[in-house]
């Protein structure tokens, strides 16, 4: 065989741009095994699982290697799977082995990977160490002995982050993944971003697991647990609990907490809406202050820690509004005050971050944070499957009142790009259905990293960016500086693809994000008001609950320390 054409197991596969062979083996409907490949990030070629053969009994590694016209190549032969036994064989006998109990049973690689081979019993003694877990952080657990030396973990924090909380230390046999002089994480550069914990194959980093907590609070007669779901999370339940990927099913999730015991069941959107509303406020006021721009999104409480990390100087410029989740929290806690019971806000939520958000210093009042726990959506998905919930089954029901009015616009904010288009939404003097249409076309939409748009203003334009991931933040920051690229607006969400793509969520590749983006997308469409400023219960905040308290209630001043 020639020309554009390879070889694959005796199959003739046409090579029309693959990178590598193992994207061609893939394409052809043959699932190589693989620990370390990532389209997203750089080859590292370490776990050596996706070998291939090749026709003169030379055995090449399929993720490293360009496919080349001609050539011919054999995934499963009875040399490549003895060599694929041995190395899981290696390194089960590198690993904890308690399975059971782990963090990740059920969604661990290396089990599946296992139990694909066969492998049922490992010839070599554990020659793994006992290492303390590190529990420092509030978002993530670190579990050293469950570590393969993957780098997934450290690439991620690295090449997509650019934090680099993580890396390899020490060689051979000592070689290990750590943080700078083994210090816990919450000492490090980390900010709770968990996008580690999210390409982590194994239990060596996971989401933190809050969940007994719930269920204590629940139990609680004297307590009073009210729950509020982020936008994202409706779309982000999977076929673990027997649905699609980006379908909508916050009825069912709402069926799904009431079943559990939750008293009160509300959506994010609401704070959303009053977020659109706050922060087009700010935007408008700085222009017309003439205050230094753009004016930074701070919903994203990963990458508010960023910028106190790694860019302190710009912190005057992240918007004072708080998170659609704290926003809510504290109005939340400002309505029930006066309930014999006490009250317990509890946040759904597709973002590791949000743990540590909510239990910043400058987000409680008197001591007491208005969120009290953030649950992730897969901690979610563990109760529901620890309450014999047969999801899948629910008959979907409504939000409860008096927050049971939400707008489109707030559904948006969980894919990269829904804040500044519902800013937008606010801003724009035309408020026609064709208006609606044409700020959907204008690029603040789809899944790149970086997006730019220019919006009528008046008689001017307003210059936008949106980004998500914090490489491409921190790229756009330095052609700021460098007077490159000037902006009045900048929306920055840390997960690829924004919240569709947070760490809380259960795993998903880049075209699986799309997915989830068009369903809120829908959701939106599907929704009776369109802008946040048309909502009629945001009003009656704002003449309620809000009445002289806006900046308590729905701003922070961020300090900027480390």
């Amino acid at each position: 065989m020639s020309g554009q054409f390879m070889l694959i197991d005796g199959m003739p596969v046409e090579i029309n741009g693959e990178k590598n062979i193992l994207e061609l083996i893939r394409k052809a409907g043959i699932e190589l095994p693989t620990f370390c490949y990532y389209s997203e990030l750089s080859v590292y070629g370490a776990c050596r699982l996706c070998v291939i053969e090749n026709q003169w009994g030379g055995i090449e590694a399929s993720c490293s290697t360009p496919p080349k016209a001609g050539m011919e190549i054999y995934t499963n032969t009875p040399r490549l799977r003895k060599y694929r036994k041995m190395i899981l064989e290696l390194i089960l006998a590198n690993h904890c082995r308690d399975c059971t109990t782990c963090e990740k049973n059920g969604d661990c690689k290396l089990q599946e990977l296992a139990m694909r081979f066969g492998i049922n019993q490992v010839r070599f003694k554990n020659s793994k160490k006992e290492v303390p877990l590190d529990t420092s952080s509030r978002a993530i657990v670190r579990d050293e002995s469950k570590c393969i030396l993957c780098g997934d973990c450290v690439r991620m924090c690295d090449e997509m982050q650019n934090i680099g909380a993580i890396d390899f230390a020490h060689r051979g046999t000592n070689m290990r993944i750590s943080t700078a002089f083994h210090k816990p994480i919450s000492e490090s550069k980390c900010v709770s971003c968990g996008q580690c914990a999210a390409v982590c194959p194994t239990g060596a980093i996971v989401v933190k697991n809050d969940t007994q907590a719930i269920w204590n609070v629940i139990s609680d007669p004297e307590t009073k647990v009210i729950v509020q779901i982020a936008p994202a999370v409706r779309v982000g339940i999977d076929q673990s609990l027997g649905e699609e990927n980006g379908h909508n099913v916050m009825g069912k999730m709402i069926a799904a907490l009431r079943r559990m015991g939750f008293d009160e069941i509300f959506d994010t959107t609401t704070g959303a809406d009053l977020t659109v509303l706050e922060e087009a406020n700010e935007l408008l006021e700085r222009i017309e202050r003439k205050d230094t721009l753009p004016l930074f999104t701070s919903c994203c409480p990963a990458w508010v820690k960023y910028v106190e990390n790694n860019h302190p100087e710009i912190i005057s410029q992240v918007s004072s509004c708080r998170s659609p989740m704290e926003m809510f929290g504290a109005v939340l806690k400002e309505h029930y005050s006066h309930s014999r019971r006490k009250i317990i806000v509890v946040a759904v939520m597709p973002c590791t971050a949000k743990k540590e958000e909510a239990a910043r210093d400058e987000l409680k009042r008197d001591g007491i944070p208005d969120v009290d726990y953030v649950l992730t959506t897969r901690e979610l998905i563990q109760m529901v499957k620890e309450s014999g919930i047969v999801f899948n089954e629910l008959e979907p029901e409504a939000v409860d009142m008096p927050f049971g009015v939400s707008s489109g616009a707030g559904v948006i904010f969980g894919v990269t790009g829904g804040v500044t288009e519902a800013v937008i939404r606010r801003l724009a003097d035309d408020k026609s259905t064709t208006s609606l249409r044409s700020i959907a076309f204008n690029g603040v939409r789809g899944m790149a990293g970086v997006k730019e748009a220019e919006i009528p203003f008046g008689e001017n334009h307003l210059k936008v960016a949106i980004v998500s991931g914090l490489k491409n933040a921190e790229d756009l920051i330095i052609a700021m500086k460098s007077g490159e690229k000037h902006y009045d607006f900048v929306e920055v969400m840390a997960c690829p693809a924004g919240c569709v793509g947070g760490a809380g969520q259960p795993f998903a590749k880049n075209e699986e994000k799309a997915i989830r983006g068009k369903g809120l997308y829908e959701a939106d469409r599907l929704s009776s008001i369109k802008r946040s400023e048309e909502n009629p219960l945001i009003m009656s905040l704002y003449s309620g609950v809000l009445k002289g308290k806006v900046h308590q209630l729905l701003h922070v001043d961020y300090i900027g320390k480390e």
